[in-house]
């Protein structure tokens, strides 16, 4: 059994769940500061905000359903790891930004590059996988 891939796949689901909070309570804040319950109201604090947190549930569900792929194909570890590292600090980074109203362009820049590198690698290690499979494996 593998259970050491998914125990690395699940310190990346938690500390995701944590950040996707954080998001969300800085969003939470951001209404209650600018008195709008619901949509936008064209408060460019708000919608920062909530562009923040909608980026990361557009981008963070794949990764993670790639790494928790990656887990159940019996990819090691610490290839888990690597890109679990690069996802949290990309979308910590990412998130800062939205966060602070006068938070420096580059953290956006390098915590989009950080999550992108991550999706690429995990597609193409999955593609590459399963082809592998595919071509090599005996059926049962």
């Amino acid at each position: 059994m593998m259970l050491e891939q998914y125990y690395a796949f699940s310190i990346y689901l938690g500390l995701s769940i944590l950040i996707l909070l954080w998001l969300a309570m800085n969003v939470g804040k951001v209404r209650g500061q600018q008195k709008i319950s619901i949509g936008d109201g064209g408060n460019p604090h708000l919608i920062r905000a909530m562009r923040g947190q909608a980026n990361f549930v557009e981008l963070v569900p794949l990764a993670l359903l790639g790494m928790l792929a990656m887990a159940a194909l019996g990819a090691p570890a610490w290839a888990i790891h690597v890109l679990g590292v690069a996802l949290t600090v990309g979308r910590i980074l990412h998130g800062m930004h939205f966060v602070k109203q006068d938070a420096p362009g580059w953290q956006r820049t390098v915590g989009t590059m950080l999550t992108m590198l991550v999706l690429v690698l995990l597609a193409l290690g999955l593609i590459a996988h399963a082809i592998y499979g595919l071509a090599f494996t005996v059926p049962v």
